[in-house]
Formats: C-alpha cells, sequence, structure tokens
C-alpha cells in the first residue's frame, strides 16, 4: 500500500505568513549562523519545511530556484545532528551538479560555523584523494553528486550505514539528467529507518514515484512559483531580429548599473562564441557550461563573484546551480524552450528578498516560447522597442503576437506592467522617454514611440 502525502499549510496557492528566524525551532548557534548571513524572515519554503524537518518527519517541498531551499534542509539537518557524537555520516545530500554542491558545501560551513559539524563535497570532475581523504576524516554531512558517490561506494570509500537524514535536492533536475537509476541505488544502500526530504522545482510522474517509494507520509510545502518570479523582478521584453541580438547586448552593455550581468544561451556552442564576441568588444566576460573543465567552471564563478568579470556567460546548467550575490541583471539572450527554466534563470536576481531586473532578447521566431512564459507566470511582460533594433515590421501579417508592441499609458495588470498599443497606432499623447528610477531601475533610457 503506498503512503499518503499529508498536506503542510504551506502547500496552499498563497505563501504561508514569513516568520522571523528566531522564531524557528533551532537551536541558539544555529540562528547564530543564519543571522550572520543576514537571514532575518524566513521564506516560504523555509517556514513551511523547516519545523516539519526539525521533528524528523519526511518533507517534500516543491519551489523554484532562489527561493531558500538549501537553507531549508541545512538547517534541520544541522538541529538534528547537533548533539550527535562525531566520526560518522549522518547526513546525505544528493544534488544534481557540481555547482550545487559547492554552493550547499559552502553554506553548511556558513550556517554550521558554531557547531561541531564537519561537511565534505563530493563531485566528479577533480581527483577522488582529496574527497577520500574528507570521507574517512570524520564528515559528519556529505553533499554528493550521484555519479561521483557511486565511485566511491564501489571502491569501499564510503560508509552509509550510519546516515539518519537523507536529502534530494533539485529531484527533476536529476532525472532530467538521466540520473535516477544512481539516485535508486545509493537509496537502496542507506539504512530504510531514516528521514527523507525531497526538494523539487516541479513533480513530474517519475519524482512522484520516487517520493511514494522511498518516503513515508510525507509533508507536502508548495510555493507557487508565479509568485516567487514576480517578486523582486523587473521584467522587461525587448524585440530584437535573431542575428542582431549581440549588438543589441552590446548596446545594453553600455550602462553602468548593469555591473554583474549573467547572460543565459541555449547552447555551449552558442555561450562560447557570445563570450568571444563579448570579449572581443573589450567586456570582461567568462563562460560556464557542461563542456568546461570543473577548474575552468571555479575559475569562471570566482572571476564573477569576485567582480572581476562584469559577465559571465552560461547554458541552462548554471541556471540552477549558481548563488552569486549582487546580480544585477539576467539576460535571456535565448528564449528558453521551457517555460520554467525562464524562472529558474530570472531567479539568479533578485535573490535573498532583493530586487534585480531581467532582461528577454526576443526574435520573432522565439514569441511562441515566449507567450507559454508569459502563461505560466498569469502576466504580460513588459516590452520596449529599443531604435535600431526592433524587428516590428519583419513580422508575419495579422499575427497578434507577431506585431510590434510598444508600452502605451495607463496601467497594466500585474507586477510592472503597462498596457500596450500596436505599433501603426498613434499613441494617444506625444513621445516621451522613460527614467531609470523605481520600477525600471537600471535600465537605459530610451524613446518609447
Amino acid at each position: 500500500m503506498m503512503p499518503t502525502m499529508t498536506e503542510s499549510k504551506s502547500s496552499h496557492a498563497s505563501p504561508p505568513v514569513r516568520v522571523r528566524f528566531e522564531e524557528l525551532p533551532l537551536h541558539p548557534s544555529i540562528r547564530q549562523g543564519a543571522k550572520e548571513m543576514g537571514y532575518e524572515s524566513a521564506t516560504p519554503v523555509q517556514s513551511g519545511a523547516i519545523p516539519e524537518a526539525v521533528l524528523g518527519r519526511d518533507v517534500v517541498a516543491t519551489a523554484q530556484t532562489g527561493t531558500g531551499k538549501t537553507a531549508a534542509f541545512l538547517l534541520p539537518i544541522l538541529e538534528r545532528t547537533l548533539d550527535l557524537p562525531p566520526g560518522r555520516i549522518y547526513a546525505l545530500i544528493l544534488t544534481p551538479t557540481r555547482e550545487l554542491a559547492l554552493q550547499a558545501e559552502t553554506f553548511l560551513h556558513k550556517l554550521g560555523r558554531y557547531t561541531k559539524r564537519l561537511g565534505a563535497a563530493v563531485y566528479g570532475g577533480v581527483g577522488m584523494e582529496p574527497q577520500v581523504r574528507a570521507l574517512r576524516g570524520g564528515a559528519e554531512i556529505i553533499v554528493a553528486t550521484p555519479g561521483r558517490l557511486l565511485d566511491h561506494m564501489t571502491r569501499g570509500y564510503v560508509d552509509l550505514s550510519g546516515v539518519r537524514i537523507l536529502v534530494l535536492d533539485e529531484a527533476d533536475r536529476m532525472l532530467d539528467m538521466g540520473f535516477l537509476p544512481d539516485v535508486r541505488r545509493i537509496l537502496r544502500e542507506v539504512p530504510s529507518e531514516r528521514q527523507t526530504m525531497l526538494f523539487s522545482a516541479t513533480m513530474p510522474p517519475e519524482i512522484v514515484q520516487l517520493s511514494r517509494e522511498f518516503l513515508r507520509n510525507p509533508r507536502m510545502v508548495h510555493v507557487d512559483p508565479t509568485t516567487v518570479a514576480a517578486v523582486g523582478v523587473s521584467h522587461l521584453a525587448l524585440p530584437v531580429p535573431a542575428q542582431r541580438k549581440a549588438a543589441l547586448l552590446r548596446e545594453l552593455l553600455r550602462d553602468e548599473a548593469m555591473s554583474s550581468v549573467l547572460v543565459f544561451t541555449r547552447t555551449k556552442h552558442r555561450a562560447d562564441r557570445l563570450a568571444r564576441q563579448l570579449s572581443g568588444w573589450g567586456l570582461s566576460t567568462s563562460v560556464i557550461h557542461g563542456n568546461r573543465s570543473q577548474s575552468q567552471r571555479i575559475r569562471a564563478l570566482e572571476g564573477f563573484r569576485g567582480g572581476h568579470h562584469r559577465v559571465l556567460v552560461a547554458t541552462d546548467i548554471a541556471a540552477r546551480g549558481l548563488d552569486v550575490e549582487g546580480v544585477s541583471h539576467v539576460v535571456n539572450f535565448d528564449v528558453p524552450h521551457e517555460p520554467e527554466a525562464y524562472v529558474h534563470r530570472v531567479g539568479r536576481t533578485a535573490r535573498a528578498q532583493r530586487t534585480g531586473d531581467a532582461y528577454t532578447l526576443l526574435s520573432p521566431e522565439e514569441e511562441a516560447d515566449f507567450a507559454r512564459i508569459e502563461s505560466l507566470l498569469g502576466f504580460e511582460i513588459r516590452r520596449a522597442r529599443i531604435p535600431g533594433f526592433d524587428y516590428g515590421a519583419t513580422l508575419p501579417p495579422g499575427s497578434e503576437r507577431g506585431r510590434r508592441v510598444v508600452p502605451g499609458p495607463g496601467k497594466g495588470r500585474g507586477h510592472g506592467r503597462e498596457k500596450y498599443s500596436v505599433a501603426g497606432r498613434p499613441p494617444p499623447h506625444p513621445p516621451r522617454t522613460r527614467a531609470s528610477s523605481g520600477g525600471d531601475r537600471g535600465h537605459r533610457t530610451y524613446r518609447r514611440w
């Protein structure tokens, strides 16, 4: 008989009321670490998952990137292992990418700085010996990618018999990357009497089945993705022919307010080519994607984090694997095929309840994919035409989504939107320019008609 899933209060469409971190059931030493990381109010996924997880209950949480999921499982792990004797692996966190493993390890070190818990990251692309030393050196919390962990298990380098808490982070991403068979093998090797937490942006049937097999009466925590995408992010679409995208990006980057820019492309080849173009124009640029070696990816990420590179060009592998404070702008150089990928991408800015801007360079061929993104978000994304770049009259006649639209006056429904007028119809009042303030923070000044 399959176990049932019990809804917690956080599973309703409206997010739960935010609570302050000092109200959460956490030891003062753990709260101090969270405080020094800047945590004040818990995000919806944190306020929904942490109280349940601290009690030892299984949890299934669905929430998009940038919602604070990492702290939502690390803080309960620290709380539940705080008084256990050292020297055994008590918690195992499985995550799909090296970047996410390193991110979780960094968070663990900072959140647990006033505890005695030791953590280690285990991932591919680097030598095994340092990881073997960490695994045999008394680390109690392990963050691992499935493939590399299985390598250690096969060689007898890791003992998982003491695991009391198992976390599956970004479960749908692991499914997409083909890791589900590896995950099942690992799950069968850890003790069945354990607490299991599963975090995923979406719940495809395979992940639902996985949760039914390996979780016991889990509490469900759900955060509406459209709410996450809207909070703190100013969305803007810039119509442009595909062959003019690089030139438009160069024009945008003349704005000094675009100080730390994450640019997403669909393919690795396109990312490399764009990075070469931007570098050739004198813009400090790095690139990160699946074909880059681990050392190259670390150098690119650290250079971007440290401000040595103003622009980081990335494929979607980075959408859920990057945690960089102060990303001022996300630019969708290519519109993603999957609407959820847009939410993951723009989640790289406006993190930790800050604000940020998300620009999409929209070619005529991408209108259909963009319409699905707007459908997911529940609102039309504001558009601005930039002289010399708008594709306008090149679109097929008679297509409402293909006709050029420019911002018109009046208030639109939703987050920072305005009504639109179709190109060819005169605006009801004289042309005007748009200021870089308020909801339009950080945008260049362009003529609207």
